[in-house]
């Protein structure tokens, strides 16, 4: 049912939705000191401190990120915070809750462990962690050999020359040695698949605009990125896992 009903909504509403699904599973209460390690454009931050009158803070380390989500927050009127800042030098602990969306394919199976640690270290005993990460679902063979992520194919050199999709046991592994407690786990991989198509009709539809932004080789590759990543989604080659965890 919840499929069904996911599969009908648009793209903007299917947004607000995943924020609102975020949020619900961390139980976020107003007052409660919330972080989004890696915030991106300020989204979830917006929705915590409106919705759920958290006091919300963002992170990243992204110049054009900050700029972007502080404007974000300025037009809503959200009593929030954005600011420059990396979760594992960050000193304003504890955190009731911390959630991290789109940012541990970044970190990488090498340190792993040590993400795990310095969340855990911002958490209050009893606070809730949500991470939300791409995970890779066949470590023995990819959708597209080309398009392999590590190793020089076409997704390392050209889109996430830094990415690493850890596969979930691994990445539960890493939690549990951590200190933390699983208290659920959600695969979302057929939502990505549609997330994905959308985009790409999108980018076709308004493809001479990619074009003169970015020129027809970056707009081009991006296509076929799009495309590619889909068919893994929809295959299974490729999952995303909601985590949910307690310290």
């Amino acid at each position: 049912r919840q499929w069904l009903q996911a599969h009908e909504l648009t793209l903007e509403d299917a947004q607000r939705a995943k924020l609102e699904l975020v949020c619900r599973k961390l139980r976020l209460e107003a007052g409660e000191r919330f972080l989004d390690v890696g915030c991106g454009w300020g989204a979830l931050v917006e929705h915590a401190a409106v919705r759920h009158g958290a006091k919300a803070l963002g992170i990243t380390v992204s110049a054009n990120q900050l700029q972007a989500a502080r404007a974000r927050l300025a037009r809503a009127g959200a009593g929030a915070e954005v600011r420059a800042d990396d979760y594992r030098t960050l000193e304003d602990a504890p955190f009731d809750k911390v959630a991290s969306v789109g940012m541990m394919e970044h970190v990488g199976r090498a340190r792993l462990d040590a993400y795990f640690a310095a969340v855990h270290r911002l958490l209050r005993p009893g606070g809730l962690f949500l991470n939300h990460a791409i995970a890779c679902a066949r470590p023995e063979g990819g959708t597209l050999p080309w398009a392999r992520q590590v190793g020089g194919g076409f997704i390392w050199r050209y889109v996430f020359p830094d990415g690493e999709l850890v596969p979930i046991a691994e990445t539960v592994g890493a939690a549990e040695r951590a200190g933390f407690e699983v208290r659920d786990v959600e695969c979302l991989r057929e939502h990505y698949a549609e997330t994905l198509a959308h985009w790409l009709g999108r980018l076709e539809a308004r493809f001479g605009e990619a074009v003169a932004i970015a020129g027809e080789r970056r707009a081009r590759l991006f296509r076929l990125y799009l495309a590619a990543s889909a068919v893994g989604f929809r295959i299974g080659r490729t999952s995303v896992f909601q985590l949910l965890l307690a310290k």
